[in-house]
């Protein structure tokens, strides 16, 4: 396993961003979820830092990064990203990102095609409207009162002694995801955390659900390599989502873990591991072709027809 890295940090527009970095080889950015941190990447890190250079920011207003009053939108998230590499004397890299994190790695793609190789998505956001009702209460007016009592010791203490109720039961259930989420509640107890998460959370999802898409220029992802994972018990955004991307984004490969929720990379770390590995190794780092993104732009889908054929958006569950 090695040792967990320590966390750095850089000063990127007057704000503190944290990261971590290790390992030698092709680059590979992490980008985790919504209210979680580069930890979460903690069981995958050191494997992977075997053959890559393993980059894993802590989001801005999340982990150990600064929470100042700032656009949380998707796009600022990926202009964080390009300057952060940037910082860090990295041109291109291959990118994964967990849920929130897939949403921004996929901005990241289409903001800045030419500095991204190859695209993983782990259980992401951006596919379709569904999520969690626990996410589009938070993202109601006047939430802000409910979140800080949720936050807060009693309450979490209280939630831990109703949990296998709350992991199976009614629209709240988690299943195996309800103890890794609510120990991230842990870090919404400052309010600059809170107004952070809120501030990003609303940037993407209403009391109706999700609010962006990434499915409308999904086309131009036609040439970038790009593998889809998603655990089938996940709750907080549903597994048939996976089907949606796998359709929408021509070439793509699709991997169903069947024992996993919402954080296959936790849940199944080896295989997770071994799964991406073989698709990097698999895949060539995509080129980007200014001309053809243009023309791509222009006609507003693949002209190729072959090039977009989708299977079966079901796929077994692999391995």
């Amino acid at each position: 396993m090695g040792i967990r890295p320590l966390i750095r940090f850089r000063d990127i527009h007057g704000y503190w961003r944290a990261f971590r970095m290790v390992g030698s080889g092709p680059p590979i950015l992490l980008i985790h979820g919504l209210g979680d941190s580069s930890d979460t990447w903690s069981t995958v890190i050191p494997r992977l830092a075997r053959r890559h250079t393993v980059i894993a920011p802590d989001l801005l207003g999340h982990g150990e990064s600064a929470k100042p009053r700032a656009d949380y939108a998707i796009a600022a998230y990926a202009c964080g990203m390009r300057d952060l590499l940037g910082v860090l004397d990295v041109d291109r890299v291959s990118v994964v990102g967990h849920s929130l994190g897939g949403g921004i790695a996929m901005q990241f793609a289409y903001q800045f095609p030419e500095r991204c190789e190859r695209l993983v998505l782990v259980g992401s956001g951006g596919i379709g409207q569904e999520v969690h009702p626990l996410l589009r209460m938070a993202a109601a007016p006047g939430a802000e009162l409910g979140l800080s009592v949720a936050a807060s010791a009693p309450v979490r203490a209280a939630m831990r002694l109703v949990a296998p109720v709350l992991r199976s039961t009614g629209g709240m259930r988690l299943g195996s995801d309800f103890d890794y989420l609510l120990e991230r509640y842990r870090a919404l107890r400052p309010r600059t955390a809170r107004q952070a998460f809120l501030r990003t959370l609303r940037a993407g999802v209403d009391v109706r659900g999700q609010v962006i898409t990434m499915l409308d220029r999904c086309y131009l992802a036609a040439g970038l390599p790009t593998l889809i994972v998603w655990g089938r018990l996940d709750r907080v955004i549903p597994a048939w989502h996976a089907g949606i991307a796998y359709t929408a984004m021509p070439g793509s490969r699709l991997e169903i873990f069947d024992r996993s929720g919402h954080f296959p990379h936790r849940d199944e770390p080896e295989r997770f591991v071994t799964l991406v590995e073989n698709f990097l190794d698999s895949t060539a780092p995509a080129l980007h072709d200014p001309a053809k993104w243009r023309r791509l732009l222009r006609v507003g889908r693949v002209e190729d027809e072959a090039a977009s054929e989708v299977l079966d958006p079901h796929l077994s569950s692999g391995a």
